[in-house]
């Protein structure tokens, strides 16, 4: 099993989460999150005051899977995350020893 974390801009949850359900991937986690990279944020005028804006809104889209499945959803992420512009987010995958469901007691793949 593997967890996938995707870092994504805010306006493509939509397009993401609709892809993925076409797909069957319906499981997952979204939090809000503020971060910065390549990107290093914006500068802004308000009332007469620059305000750098270092670290940038975006989402943490998680979900674990199947390793059989890694690629598909990797490209799935990627396909609908993408504007082709700095500041697209980015993916990271972990092994997961383990997976428990609390109200069955399913440990595995079948807990997923």
């Amino acid at each position: 099993m593997m967890k996938v974390e995707a870092i994504i801009r805010e306006e493509k949850l939509d397009n993401l989460k609709n892809a993925l359900a076409e797909a069957g991937f319906l499981g997952m986690t979204v939090s809000e999150v503020k971060g910065r990279g390549r990107q290093k944020g914006y500068t802004l005028n308000f009332r007469g005051k620059s305000i750098n804006v270092d670290l940038l809104p975006k989402l943490k889209v998680e979900l674990t899977i199947d390793d059989s499945n890694i690629n598909k959803l990797v490209d799935i992420i990627r396909k609908n995350s993408s504007t082709g512009e700095i500041g697209d987010g980015k993916i990271f995958l972990y092994p997961v020893a383990d997976a428990i469901r609390i109200r069955t007691g399913e440990r595995g793949p079948d807990a997923i």
